[in-house]
């Protein structure tokens, strides 16, 4: 594995994955050119202008270039993936509990790790940390088929649930191990990892198809942990820095109860 020095020079540092379902229907209109966030049926102008500020400030401003990745940022309503009682942070510039030691991470973030997978031409992806579902609607919008693995059953039915509800029907969520990956659906185009691990997980290298890429925090709890970009390139896989980050810890056993 070749591995290469970092290609952002952001260096914030934040968390990953999520908590509720509520009932809404998914919107068909697409942004236009000046618009950074498309409102959703019944929501309130504050709602759709807080989620136009995330995208301009905390995203634009910072180097998010993709057009696609931003359109989805300011598609997906992100308060509707964070417990009530932090509603008015929804759209904050940094990461949110969402029970059972997890978090939703910073929007930044969402929007550089998604941005990392170049996720252009591609056709399906793999999560492993699923959370409240945040991060899988933002893939749904991009890709036809979002795979993703929460290894905590109450956030994976909650995450299912959120997701139908908002119409992402090309989202499918699996209780299970995230460490082993979901090999009936392999090979995945990219894989994109929530929780940090203290090494790559050999079964996600494995699922990963040729030429994908594989975005994962990677580093001890409560250590340094570093943003890796991996792309399985002919000569084999080829690791590059991106920043250093602040993520949960890739969990191996189930929580039975909330924090």
């Amino acid at each position: 594995m070749t591995v290469r020095g970092a290609e952002a020079t952001e260096t914030r540092s934040r968390s990953a994955s999520p908590s509720t379902a509520t009932a809404v229907t998914r919107e068909s209109a697409t942004a236009g050119p000046a618009q950074l966030a498309i409102p959703w049926p019944g929501e309130k102008v504050a709602l759709t202008k807080a989620r136009a500020e995330m995208v301009k400030f905390q995203m634009a401003a910072r180097g998010i270039k993709d057009a696609e990745v931003l359109r989805a940022m300011g598609t997906v309503p992100r308060h509707l993936f964070v417990p009530e009682q932090h509603l008015d942070e929804a759209y904050a510039d940094h990461p949110l509990p969402i029970g059972f030691g997890q978090t939703i991470s910073q929007p930044y973030i969402v929007a550089l790790m998604t941005e990392l997978l170049r996720l252009e031409g591609y056709k399906r992806v793999l999560e492993i940390g699923t959370g409240s579902g945040y991060q899988a609607a933002v893939l749904a919008e991009l890709l036809p088929q979002v795979y993703t693995i929460e290894i905590i059953p109450e956030l994976a039915a909650q995450a299912q649930a959120r997701l139908s509800a908002l119409g992402y029907d090309n989202a499918h969520v699996l209780a299970a191990d995230g460490y082993y990956g979901w090999a009936e659906f392999a090979p995945f185009d990219a894989i994109i990892v929530t929780a940090a691990p203290d090494q790559l997980p050999p079964p996600l290298v494995e699922q990963l198809a040729a030429s994908g890429r594989l975005v994962i925090p990677i580093g001890p709890q409560g250590g340094l942990q570093v943003l890796w970009q991996f792309v399985n390139e002919d000569e084999g896989l080829t690791g590059y820095r991106i920043l250093d980050v602040r993520f949960v810890p890739f969990t191996r056993v189930v929580k039975s109860a909330p924090e």
